[in-house]
């Protein structure tokens, strides 16, 4: 492979936007494969939703293609309120009777096409409803749920029956199980909700959500803002393997974990691809770094993929380009909008180069994602401060390190250059390396790893400054949310405020554009 890696060929282009009046087809296209015995919206119910609470109407566009949508609007809550009629409480679908200043969000319905589902789409649909919750002020979101499972069990078990058993884990229920996982607490059990329903038998559950962030207009607002994001780092280790499945299997199994747990992003090591020389015969060092650049497309296509089936954005670790016969260590992201980014390694190890003749790029991103700025670090690169300060200086407040160390000295200078990148800039590090060993692979037979989410060092952070940190050497997964928040605060009114206090009279950091050197 001689020519530079096209990320289009990988992107997908998922937006979650509001909902027009020309996706009429495709909201009745979907309708009919998700709700086949029901019939389909009008189109005079979309006009009157669309014209009495647009923001509640949204869409998910893979590619183009509407592939999910979801339908609400707000009331204001009542006990004697007829929740358990959906004619009433959504007006038969026109939302006529929609009330602007409602403390209750009330979802009429998620669809997700069956041939997208297993894609988190659901999980994006409740979270803009929560998100306009959170924005506004609203107090709770109700739900009427089917439980398109029951019919199948009907004349075994009571509609009661089949939800405490689904409640209990014992049932799948495709709708019930998810709403539960994005946070529903069952209510109660609606009869007669929706009679044309031959799947759910005509019974719904009754749902809610409650905005832990709502503060009655009566009272004045105590609490602190959080801004929390929740980071993912994989202490991934290496063995030999015997085919590229094996790779895709145990990386397919930490994104699940990750998603399970609803990280915002997931930080793999650098290089673990190496593993891959296992599969391949022994060749000189740098034929095999170039052969192992074969499987990049492959890996970037699996972690595109993974990054919007799961619903996160993820940092596969670093992995070897070759570009016009010039050969590169390259981090990618990859959102779960399915956009794709690449960092390549800006400082070279003398082993890489050595060993197998890998160059070094000559830019730092700083990275646009739905939970603000971030840079990428890829190992070495993190002991050079400056690097940090220029990420910093352009907003970033999440700096990702993978890492490949192979002795516990090596592994230090990552890890406590990256805790100094935390104080000198008031910003999170994440930083993921790979343990265990490859017998026979050159420059990459043996690992040393502590992976880590490190934090400033005051008192409003973490003990020692460390967020989270894995056991050395065992091959696990970390997860911790860290506070952007806090962030802020500390850079206004910390016990030292290192990036305020910088004599920038007397010192600064100059970004050259590579070429020609001008500043």
């Amino acid at each position: 492979m001689t020519d530079s890696i096209d990320l289009n060929e990988y992107e997908t282009q998922l937006i979650v936007r509001p909902m027009q009046i020309q996706d009429y087809d495709r909201l009745v296209a979907m309708q009919c494969a998700c709700f086949p015995n029901m019939h389909p919206w009008g189109r005079d119910q979309i006009e009157s939703q669309l014209a009495m609470f647009p923001e509640g109407q949204v869409v998910i566009e893979i590619d183009g293609i509407v592939v999910a949508s979801s339908s609400s609007l707000r009331l204001r809550y009542d006990d004697n309120l007829e929740w358990h009629d959906w004619k009433k409480s959504a007006d038969g679908g026109y939302i006529r009777n929609h009330q602007r200043d409602g403390d209750v969000l009330y979802g009429i319905e998620i669809m997700v096409d069956p041939q997208y589902r297993g894609m988190r789409l659901s999980r994006r649909l409740y979270d803009a409803r929560k998100e306009y919750c959170v924005a506004n002020n609203i107090q709770r979101m109700i739900v009427g749920g089917r439980l398109p499972g029951y019919h199948l069990c009907a004349d075994k078990m009571k509609a009661s029956e089949y939800v405490d058993r689904v409640m209990k884990k014992a049932i799948y229920d495709p709708v019930l199980t998810a709403q539960i996982a994005n946070g529903f607490s069952l209510q109660g059990l609606i009869p007669n909700y929706l009679p044309s329903d031959k799947e759910s038998c005509g019974y719904a559950t009754y749902l809610e959500w409650r905005n832990l962030n709502y503060v009655p207009k009566s009272k004045r607002v105590l609490r602190r803002i959080v801004d929390s994001v929740r980071i993912g780092a994989v202490q991934y280790e290496m063995r030999a393997i015997d085919s590229f499945d094996d790779i895709a299997k145990q990386v397919r199994y930490f994104v699940d974990v990750a998603g399970d747990y609803k990280c915002d992003f997931v930080l793999f090591p650098e290089l673990f691809s190496v593993q891959l020389l296992s599969t391949l015969p022994n060749m000189r060092p740098g034929e095999d770094a170039r052969r192992l650049a074969e499987f990049t497309p492959q890996l970037l296509e699996l972690f595109a993929d993974l990054a919007v089936s799961y619903d996160v954005n993820l940092i596969p670790g670093s992995h070897l380009v070759l570009e016009d016969e010039h050969l590169y260590n390259v981090a990618f992201l990859c959102h779960r909008d399915g956009k794709i980014d690449k960092q390549y390694k800006l400082h070279i190890t003398p082993s890489e180069q050595r060993w197998w003749g890998v160059e070094a790029g000559n830019e730092l991103g700083v990275f646009d994602t739905d939970c603000g700025k971030v840079s990428i670090q890829i190992c070495y690169d993190c002991e050079f401060p400056e690097l940090g300060r220029i990420a910093a200086d352009q907003g970033a407040n999440l700096i990702f390190v993978p890492f490949n160390t192979d002795t516990r000295s090596g592994y230090l200078r990552v890890r406590q250059c990256a805790a100094a990148r935390c104080i000198e800039n008031e910003v999170f590090v994440a930083i993921a390396g790979c343990t265990g060993n490859l017998p026979f692979v050159e420059n990459a037979d043996i690992h040393y790893a502590q992976s880590a989410i490190l934090t400033p060092c005051d008192v409003t952070f973490a003990r020692d400054g460390i967020g989270a940190q894995a056991n050395e050497n065992i091959e696990t997964v970390i997860i911790h949310d860290v506070d952007l928040e806090l962030l802020r605060r500390h850079r206004i009114g910390g016990t030292v405020r290192n990036w305020n206090d910088r004599r920038t009279d007397l010192y600064d950091v100059v970004v050259r554009t590579p070429g020609d050197g001008s500043a």
